[in-house]
């Protein structure tokens, strides 16, 4: 009896929340093993949307968070700048001197000279938004934070005026369920969970839209292959048909949209040919689509965020917003459209974000620019001071950001100090004068929010960190005292951080929350339809959206819905569309370090629809060089006939060094913003290509 006690108390299942993905953050049931490691992860089967589904790279979460290689003293930069050599020092000498830099910046340049930079490697609440209090009350500059979701929020918001959809557990009860713009089987695979209801209870079919064959299209009943930045003219024309054939919604779209007449006008010449012209899709497949849309009431468009990577993306979102607008679909159970949950939140992150600090007069500076920002361009700077001191948290720039050739310039500047909290050596890392190591999320408190469903959570910490290792909201402190940045969050723990916001938004306190394992914040089913009104003044859906109130860069973008030729199109200097969507087994750059997802995905590989590889002489596994003006790749080929010939598909944010010349895949991307308000650009490259010289197979490198 004893020898079962001490076996049970040896190894305890904890409640947990990824923080990995802010569709999901799924509720997650964790073994701790004597209290200091962690066995294996599962998700939990009584949360209503995890369902006790998770990704297989999360599930094998102990090969990441006690990885030989992780971060666990502080370094300091020795040898040139980006060349990796670091002695170790103490964690005190290490904020002393990042205080000092700091502070000296400061003196001479200004506040506004230190930037901040963060984004979302935790999808935490305090760990991950922490950082902005320490900025807000030291006035250092502010960032734009554009590089995943702008796109996204601008084109939802410029139709249905608030962050909120129908329960994506309705998908469960959809008779039709399309996937535009995703691939959940890869980012966000408990959608799969309630698909695979749907069609196993209720016969629902599953159309997927997305430049090319991904997993989740693999097993779809219908997949659109439409060319890249081109979704708005599939939406158009689709909303065309149903004007045409009967299944536009008219007593609906009287009731709940703004100008239902001026937008069956505009879409009389928006045909099933004009948007095959444009897509390269054909009559037929837009046709068919078009029917199985219009007569199904019970359609649920599951939006993702590939949206959010092309110039055109919001007003595309836009488009494909309109759609149950049109066909009523709003207002049924298991239809609609479905983006992100954030609205439904009412946070009051004046604590975390120190809030109460925030001067909005202090400029504000684009993340996905980080290149231009560090290179000097006054477009961004404004007439301020160039950055020369950063803290960087939760992101690895150098690798992720556009324009990565800009971006290293801008990092070996002698004169920018650069600091890197972070996990694990990645490449921005290299290009710090101080690394110092972080926690991850099992080693520290945070409170999460579901983007893709409506569950608010704690993470609390469960095991003690390896070495020096620190969380976020340590380093915040730590630097506050030696800054002199009062506020009242710094003197806080993470716990009570937690506790106090969810009591400030009207939530239960962190207690009562831990004890009820989530707290299911999905509103009325009215609310979440819109049957009480849109988010607009007036309560009606905007198929006209107001662009100049949602962004500056608005000139030109269509009063209704229709394709926009923004794009950076294909040239005869640059034939190719490059999109570089991401790996199964990776999460932009995390998990790229870990054995089993380095073994599964192999290699960066360039997939080329086999009549282009005939015409450039390209063959399996012989190597094939993309350019354009910002730079050159090498890659392996891999024969594919998922998409459009014209489209080259680069799955993955591999790390520069697994690329030949050891820059990765985000030297050729753009980081010009998208409309109207920012927005990294990652599938909208246009490339040229050529055969290497030499074609090594890729089972014998």
């Amino acid at each position: 009896m004893q020898n079962r006690t001490m076996q049970a108390e040896a190894r305890a299942v904890r409640a947990s929340v990824c923080p990995h993905d802010c569709p999901s953050t799924c509720a997650l049931e964790v073994e701790v093993l004597d209290g200091a490691r962690i066995g294996a992860v599962r998700g939990a089967e009584t949360n209503s949307y995890t369902a006790g589904v998770i990704c297989a790279k999360v599930a094998r979460y102990a090969e990441r968070i006690h990885h030989p290689d992780r971060l666990t003293r502080a370094l300091l930069r020795t040898g040139p700048k980006g060349a990796g050599q670091f002695r170790e020092i103490g964690w005190d000498e290490a904020l002393d001197r990042i205080a000092e830099q700091f502070l000296a910046v400061s003196a001479r340049h200004g506040s506004a000279a230190v930037w901040p930079y963060y984004y979302a490697g935790t999808m935490g609440l305090v760990q991950r938004d922490g950082i902005n209090r320490l900025r807000h009350v030291m006035r250092y500059s502010r960032q734009h934070t554009t590089i995943c979701t702008t796109l996204c929020e601008t084109g939802w918001i410029a139709g249905a005026g608030r962050y909120t959809g129908p329960d994506p557990r309705e998908m469960a009860k959809s008779d039709l369920i399309v996937i535009w713009g995703g691939n959940p089987v890869a980012t966000q695979v408990n959608v799969m969970t309630h698909v695979s209801r749907a069609r196993k209870e209720r016969g629902a079919k599953l159309v997927v839209v997305d430049p090319y064959r991904t997993g989740t299209a693999a097993v779809a009943d219908i997949h659109l292959a439409p060319r890249p930045a081109t979704d708005a003219a599939l939406a158009c024309a689709v909303m065309h048909v149903a004007f045409r054939d009967g299944y536009a919604d008219r007593d609906y779209m009287a009731r709940y949209t703004d100008c239902p007449a001026q937008l069956e006008a505009h879409l009389a010449t928006r045909t099933p040919a004009w948007a095959s012209a444009i897509t390269g899709l054909t009559v037929a497949e837009i046709e068919a689509f078009a029917k199985l849309y219009g007569t199904t009431a019970r359609s649920y468009i599951r939006v993702g965020y590939g949206f959010g990577r092309v110039r055109n993306g919001a007003i595309n979102l836009h488009a494909v917003t309109c759609l149950p607008g049109v066909t009523g679909a709003w207002q049924h159970e298991g239809g609609g459209a479905f983006w992100n949950n954030r609205g439904i939140y009412h946070w009051d992150k004046t604590l975390i974000e120190g809030l109460d600090a925030r001067d909005r007069s202090i400029r504000e500076m684009d993340m996905s620019r980080i290149g231009a920002v560090l290179t000097g361009d006054r477009s961004e700077l404004g007439d301020g001071p160039q950055v020369h001191a950063m803290l960087i948290q939760n992101t690895n720039p150098a690798t992720v950001a556009p324009d990565s050739n800009k971006v290293r310039r801008g990092f070996l500047r002698e004169d920018l100090f650069v600091a890197v909290h972070e996990q694990f050596m990645t490449e921005t890392a290299k290009l710090a004068d101080i690394v110092l190591p972080a926690t991850m999320f099992m080693e520290h408190d945070d409170l999460y929010q579901a983007g893709g469903h409506s569950h608010i959570q704690i993470g609390p910490k469960l095991i003690e960190p390896p070495g020096a290792c620190r969380s976020n909201h340590e380093v915040l402190q730590g630097l506050a005292t030696r800054l002199g940045a009062r506020h009242r969050g710094f003197e806080m723990s993470a716990m009570e951080l937690v506790d106090a916001t969810l009591q400030a938004s009207g939530w239960p306190g962190a207690a009562e929350v831990m004890a009820r394992r989530w707290i299911d914040a999905q509103p009325s089913f009215a609310d979440s339809h819109f049957l009480n009104g849109f988010g607009h003044a007036g309560g009606k859906f905007r198929f006209a959206p107001d662009w100049a109130a949602l962004g500056p860069n608005h000139a030109g973008m269509p009063s209704l819905p229709d394709h926009a030729a923004v794009i950076d199109a294909a040239t005869e200097d640059r034939p190719f569309r490059l999109i570089a969507p991401p790996a199964r087994q990776f999460l932009n750059t995390s998990f790229t370090e870990t054995p089993t997802s380095r073994r599964r995905e192999q290699r960066p590989v360039a997939r080329i629809h086999p009549d282009d590889a005939a015409r450039h002489g390209l063959v399996e596994g012989g190597r094939v060089r993309l350019g354009n003006a910002r730079g050159e790749v090498v890659l392996p080929v891999v024969l594919f006939d998922g998409m459009q010939p014209g489209v080259v598909v680069v799955e993955g944010i591999w790390p520069g060094s697994d690329f030949e010349g050891g820059m990765g895949i985000n030297v050729l991307t753009s980081d010009e913003p998208g409309l109207p308000n920012g927005g990294a650009v990652f599938h909208d490259t246009a490339v040229w290509l050529r055969a290497e010289a030499a074609n090594l197979a890729l089972a014998a490198e």
